[in-house]
C-alpha cells in the first residue's frame, strides 16, 4: 500500500518506519528541511530505541523516503497519515493549525481516492473539521478515520509492532477495509482492532491518557500521606495491585508525571469539557495534585539542607521525563532545576541520553557532567529524579566519599531506606514511612 505520513515528530516518524517494516511504501514528509536532510542520512531527531535500525533498513530497501514536498507525497498516496503536532495553547486547548494546514494540502494535492488518517493527538471534533478543509479543493473522493496513537516513549516501536488494540474511528466500509487490511499485520496474534465512530475514537486517546496520568496522581497522593501516618508506599502499593480490578501498572509514586502526553491531553480535556460546560472535576484535581509533586523534590532537598539552599551545589541524575527518551517536555527535573535556580543554587546535571536536549533548553543556566560520578564533584547533595537503569545500582562508598554532604533525595525510590541509613546517608525517598 502507498502510504504518506505528514510530520516526522516522535509519532510521524515511528509510524512511517514500522509501516515501512511491513512491506508498504511510505514516504515520510515534513517542512523542516534540516530534519529531513538528517534523516536521509539515517540521523533521526529524536532518541527511541530501536528506530534507527527500522529507518536505516527501510531506506535501504527503498521502502522509506523522506521528502519536504508535501504535495508531491500526498499525491502519491492511498493513505495519508497526518501526525503534526498539536502544542497547547495558553488556555490548553489543542493549537490545529497545523493539523489543518496538512488538510488543506492534501485536498489540494490528492491525486485519486483516499483514506485521510488523523494520527495526531486533537480534540474530539477534530475530523470533522479536517473532513471541511478537504473538502474544499477535493476533486476526489475521500474518507476519514480517527486512529490515535498509544505509543509508549522508550518501547514505541514495540508498542507499535505488537500493539495492545488498535482504536479506529471511520465513517465508512471503503476506510474499514482499508485500515483493517494495513494493520492486519500487526494484529496476527489476536490482539484487536476495535472499530467505532470518529468521536468515540477521538475521545477514547484522551480519556485513556487521562486515566492514566489519575492513577500517577492519586498514588503521588497515597504516598505524601504515607510519609504523614508513618506507612511505606511500597507495601500499599503491592496489596493494592495485587487486586486484579486495579492491576499493578501506573502505580510506582514520584516526582510526578511529565512528557508529551499526560500533561497536554489532561490539559485538552479540561478545555474540552469547559467548551461544553462540563466540570471534570476529578481530572482538576488529577492536574493540581501533579503540580504539587513536581515540587515535592525541591521540599525534600530543602529539609535535608536545613533551609539552607542558597550556595548549595546540587547534583542532579535524570533529566528526561523518564527512561530510554531524550524528551524533557514537561519534566519534573526542569521544575527542580527551575527551583533551585531561583533559591540561589548551582546545578551540575547528567542525563545518559537527553543531555544534548537539555543543553538546548537550559543553555549555561547549569553545568553537565560527562558522567553521574562526575556530577557529585563539589556537590552538597545529590538528587535522583529519573530512573535510568545505571543509577540503579551505584558505588555507593563513592557516592558518599565524593559528596560535600552525605545527602540523597530519591524522587524514584530506587534504594532501600535501611541500608541507605545503614551507610550514614540523610535519605529521603517518596512515601516511605514518617519523615
Amino acid at each position: 500500500m502507498r502510504i504518506t505520513v505528514v510530520g516526522t515528530g516522535y509519532v510521524g516518524l515511528v509510524v512511517g518506519a514500522c509501516l515501512a517494516e511491513t512491506g508498504n511504501d511510505v514516504i515520510c514528509a515534513d517542512v523542516d528541511r534540516k530534519k529531513i536532510e538528517g534523516l536521509l542520512q539515517n540521523v533521526l531527531p529524536i532518541y527511541e530505541p530501536g528506530l534507527d535500525e527500522l529507518v536505516e533498513r527501510n531506506q535501504a530497501q527503498k521502502r522509506l523516503t523522506f521528502t519536504t514536498d508535501i504535495g508531491q507525497a500526498i499525491g502519491a498516496a492511498e493513505v495519508v497519515f497526518i501526525a503534526v503536532g498539536t502544542p497547547p495553547d495558553e488556555d490548553g486547548s489543542a493549537d490545529l493549525r497545523h493539523v489543518l494546514n496538512v488538510a488543506a494540502a492534501i485536498g489540494e494535492h490528492m491525486q485519486r481516492e483516499i483514506v485521510v488518517v488523523t494520527k495526531s493527538t486533537v480534540p474530539v471534533g477534530t475530523a470533522e473539521k479536517v473532513a471541511a478543509e478537504v473538502a474544499k479543493k477535493a476533486r476526489y473522493p475521500f474518507h476519514m478515520c480517527s486512529n490515535p496513537e498509544f505509543l509508549k516513549e522508550g518501547a514505541a516501536v514495540e508498542d507499535f509492532m505488537r500493539p495492545d488494540r488498535v482504536v479506529l474511528g471511520v465513517e465508512s466500509d471503503h476506510a474499514r477495509s482499508v485500515m483493517a487490511e494495513l494493520y492486519a499485520p500487526f494484529v496476527r496474534t489476536g490482539k484487536p482492532i476495535i472499530f467505532m465512530d470518529i468521536p468515540s475514537a477521538e475521545m477514547t486517546k484522551y480519556a485513556a491518557n487521562a486515566m492514566l496520568a489519575t492513577r500517577i496522581s492519586f498514588m503521588n497522593e497515597i504516598a505524601n500521606l504515607c510519609e504523614r501516618v508513618g506507612a511505606n508506599v511500597d507495601h500499599v502499593r503491592k496489596g493494592i495491585g495485587s487486586d486484579t480490578r486495579i492491576g499493578a501498572s501506573f502505580l510506582f509514586p514520584g516526582p510526578g508525571y511529565g512528557g508529551s502526553c499526560f500533561p497536554k491531553d489532561v490539559k485538552a480535556l479540561l478545555r474540552t469539557a469547559k467548551e461544553w460546560n462540563t466540570t471534570l472535576c476529578v481530572l482538576q484535581a488529577v492536574e493540581d495534585a501533579n503540580e504539587r509533586q513536581k515540587r515535592r523534590l525541591f521540599e525534600k532537598l530543602q529539609r535535608a539542607l536545613g533551609g539552607q539552599v542558597r550556595g548549595a551545589r546540587v547534583a542532579v541524575w535524570g533529566l528526561a521525563f523518564k527512561p530510554q527518551t531524550d524528551d524533557m517536555r514537561e519534566s519534573p527535573a526542569l521544575t527542580l532545576i527551575d527551583d533551585l535556580l531561583q533559591n540561589g543554587a548551582t546545578v551540575c546535571a547528567h542525563d545518559p541520553v537527553a543531555m544534548p536536549e537539555a543543553k538546548r533548553r537550559l543553555g549555561d543556566r547549569i553545568a553537565y557532567a560527562e558522567t553521574n560520578y562526575d556530577a557529585l564533584d563539589g556537590a552538597d547533595a545529590l538528587v535522583v529524579v529519573t530512573d535510568w537503569n545505571q543509577y540503579r545500582h551505584p558505588d555507593f562508598a563513592r557516592i558518599k566519599s565524593t559528596l560535600k554532604r552525605p545527602v540523597v533525595i530519591d524522587g524514584r525510590n530506587l534504594y532501600d531506606p535501611a541500608k541507605m541509613a545503614a551507610l550514614g546517608f540523610t535519605y529521603l525517598s517518596i512515601g516511605r514511612g514518617r519523615e
